[in-house]
Order: C-alpha cells, then sequence, then structure tokens
C-alpha cells in the first residue's frame, strides 16, 4: 500500500469516526440559533451562536495570550499530577502496607471540593504559577493513581512467578512485567485527566491571576458578557479535545500492540473453516 493509500484510508476512518459527532453538533447549534430567534432571549440569559462568534472575533486579541496562559499551567499540572500519580500506583502496588494505609485516604482526600482547596493553595504559595500547576496536579493524580495501581495489580500472576523463579530480582520484576501490562490503564488514566485539566487550571485561576481563561471567565461575568463567558467555555473545551487527542497518539505510541487490527480469524476460526 502507498503513502498516499495508506494517508486516504486513515483520512476515510477520522472522518467517518467524527463525522456523526459533527453531525450532532452542528445541529445544536442551529437548534440554539432558532431558540433564542423564536423566544427572543435576552443576550445576557442565553445569546445566540452567532453573537457568540462575534464575541469571539471581538476578542481574538486578548483570548490569545490567555489561552496560552491556560493551557501551559494545564500541560504542566497534568505532568505533575500524572508523576504524582505514577509514584503513588507503584508504591500501592508494591508495598501492601501502603495499599491499607494510603488507598483510603486518596480515596477520601477526593471528597474536598477543589474550589474550596485553591484559595488556601494561593494562601501558602502565593499568586504565581505554582498554585495553579498544584490544582491541576491534585485534580489529575487520583485517575492517573488508581488506573495505573490495577494495572500493575492486574499482572499475570503466574507469570510474575516464572519470571521470580528464573532469578528476576523485584526491581526487574517491575520494569519487565508490570509496568508493561501497566501501561494502557496508566493512558486511560490519563486521558480521563486530560478532561479535568484545562478546568482545574481554569478553576485555579478564578482564586487570583493575571491571566488567563479564568480571569477572561471572571471579568466577563463581572460586566455581564455571556456571550464572552461562552467563547471561554469553548476554548476550554477545545484545548480539553486536543489534550485528549494528544494523549490517545501517545498511547498509540507506546502501546501500539491494543491498536492492530487484522484480518486473521481466530484460530478456532482456521481449524473449523474446510
Amino acid at each position: 500500500m502507498t503513502v498516499l493509500a495508506l494517508a486516504a484510508r486513515r483520512a476515510t476512518e477520522a472522518i467517518t469516526r467524527f463525522l456523526p459527532a459533527a453531525l450532532l453538533l452542528g445541529a445544536l447549534v442551529v437548534g440554539w440559533e432558532l431558540w433564542v430567534a423564536i423566544r427572543r432571549t435576552e443576550p445576557f440569559v442565553l445569546p445566540a451562536p452567532s453573537r457568540v462568534w462575534r464575541a469571539f472575533l471581538d476578542n481574538r486579541h486578548l483570548l490569545g495570550e490567555h489561552t496560552i496562559t491556560t493551557m501551559y499551567e494545564a500541560v504542566l499540572g497534568l505532568g505533575a499530577g500524572a508523576g504524582a500519580g505514577v509514584a503513588l500506583a507503584v508504591l500501592i502496588a508494591s508495598v501492601p502496607i501502603a495499599r491499607q494505609v494510603l488507598y483510603p485516604i486518596v480515596v477520601a482526600s477526593q471528597t474536598v471540593p477543589m474550589i474550596v482547596l485553591a484559595p488556601l493553595l494561593v494562601l501558602w504559595f502565593g499568586f504565581g504559577l505554582t498554585p495553579k500547576i498544584v490544582v491541576v496536579a491534585l485534580i489529575t493524580f487520583f485517575p492517573v493513581a488508581i488506573s495505573t495501581a490495577g494495572g500493575l495489580m492486574g499482572a499475570d500472576r503466574e507469570f510474575v512467578d516464572l519470571f521470580r523463579s528464573m532469578g528476576a530480582s523485584r526491581r526487574n520484576v517491575l520494569r519487565h512485567v508490570l509496568i508493561p501490562h501497566a501501561i494502557p490503564s496508566f493512558f486511560d488514566g490519563l486521558r480521563i485527566a486530560t478532561a479535568y485539566a484545562v478546568a482545574g487550571a481554569v478553576i485555579a485561576e478564578w482564586t487570583g491571576a493575571e491571566k488567563g481563561l479564568g480571569i477572561f471567565i471572571s471579568r466577563s461575568q463581572a460586566s455581564f458578557r455571556v456571550d464572552q463567558i461562552f467563547v471561554a467555555i469553548a476554548i476550554v473545551a477545545l484545548l480539553s479535545t486536543v489534550l485528549f487527542l494528544a494523549v490517545g497518539g501517545l498511547a498509540r505510541l507506546a502501546s501500539p500492540w491494543r491498536y492492530l487490527h487484522t484480518s486473521t480469524p481466530p484460530p478456532h476460526q482456521r481449524l473449523e473453516s474446510p
């Protein structure tokens, strides 16, 4: 298969995959526009999509800097949260006493609303970049830790015992058996975390910042510019989607065996065929 044919096939697969969602989104936008026009809803209650688009064009010179700031905080916080999650997962999976002590505490920590904890982080770390990264890391580390721990503890025990019987140390078992088995689970958790990373950065910016989509939303709310709020919401959704797709691409590189498609029939079907 030539490169052009392969690229054409992948483009066709992408269109087939995302076309239904795009059509549904388009239908919702059209319905939204018609609803506002028919009901004559005030813009400060529910602006029409056309008005939201005009608000984007009017503020595009400001949105670039705000978007870059929020994305920077989200990516750094996501990286810190993923690193902390992996470290905690390895500890939970490797040390039984740590699993008994830390697992309930980690679960209970997720009951604390981040909107309550964020002002305390500002008080402790100031109004700079640090509290924003900490907020995003605290939001994103939990799904990574739980998914990765499940992948580490779900490895085939017979294979682990066989590897140990061959003289492998605990570190070698972790490196050559448990971690490869947990890679798909890690990326599953990371995908979930990306859905919250950008929103976490926005929440952190509400408590005090100079730039970012959170500040843009706060200022728009104070001036009753609901159309600008919808612009920021759309950008947050777009950034989250970009992060999600980027993590999906990394997952394909790290665990390509999960995405292999083959037309070869299973062994039992080959045996039954004449």
